[in-house]
């Protein structure tokens, strides 16, 4: 561990102590140095993004890419960087504590695991609860405050049972999860519900509908936005793509004039 790393998770620590902020996530280390360049804070990997970029489906890129691309991600900014762990690359406990570890040798100061076996099935709620409590073993080993964020992956599964997602993330809490999150929580009442309901600081993924000020006063601490601003990118270069094939129009190819700026 290097210190720079030792002071990057005492940063990424310390915004969880303060105001409500946002986490963006980058799919590139050219997207990660733009978010930089725009004053957030700290950076959140994204699996989907990920596999975008590498021609994959969500779920199907393996922990070896992830590494790879976390080290592109860590020297591409000074800034921390969390990374989306799925399910820790296995059903076992002993597996996501290797995530864990494995991340932080790249250099990452945080990292989520999830209660969701790609298999298709919610993780039983014991077994989910060994798997977090091992990878907050691993990640107290590490000489640094690396900040474990435990997913209740229910309300984007299938199966929006808040009762049931309140409880797993009590558990996860229980087992010492910094961070608790459950994506695809709907409303203000129902994120209120969660923080109410816990005592550590909650991560919402954002959607259209609600505002930062709406997520923060209903009690959140963090709000991500997943795969949201690759798929915002894309959008636009499809747009421009289409307009180009279908009319010969290029009248969208602008290039911004803060692009100097934001690229530097």
């Amino acid at each position: 561990m290097e210190l720079i790393q030792k002071q990057k998770a005492e940063a990424f620590r310390a915004l969880h102590e303060a105001d409500p902020f946002i986490i963006p996530n980058p799919w590139d280390a050219g997207s990660a140095r733009v978010l930089a360049k725009l004053g957030f804070k700290a950076l959140a990997t994204t699996s989907s993004g990920l596999a975008f970029t590498l021609g994959l489906s969500d779920g199907e890129v393996g922990p070896d890419q992830v590494i790879d691309h976390v080290r592109k991600l860590v020297v591409a900014t000074n800034l921390p960087v969390s990374v989306d762990l799925e399910n820790g690359y296995g059903p076992e406990p002993a597996t996501a504590a290797m995530a864990i570890t494995r991340v932080a040798e790249a250099g990452a100061v945080g990292g989520s695991i999830e209660d969701y076996d790609p298999a298709g099935e919610i993780y039983g709620v014991d077994h989910a609860f060994d798997r977090v409590a091992a990878a907050c073993e691993a990640a107290r080993g590490l000489g640094f405050p690396f900040v474990v964020t435990a997913r209740a992956e229910n309300h984007i599964r299938g199966n929006p049972d808040l009762d049931d997602t309140i409880a797993r993330l009590q558990a996860y809490e229980r087992a010492g999860a910094d961070v608790l999150y459950a994506p695809g929580l709907r409303t203000g009442d129902e994120i209120r519900a969660v923080c109410q309901a816990t005592s550590k600081p909650v991560n919402v993924l954002a959607r259209p509908g609600l505002s930062m000020s709406e997520i923060s006063e209903a009690g959140a601490q963090r709000v991500s936005v997943g795969g949201l601003l690759t798929w915002v990118a894309i959008a636009a270069m499809a747009e421009a793509a289409q307009k180009m094939r279908d009319e010969g129009d290029f009248s969208t190819l602008v290039i911004p004039n803060d692009l100097e700026e934001l690229l530097g």
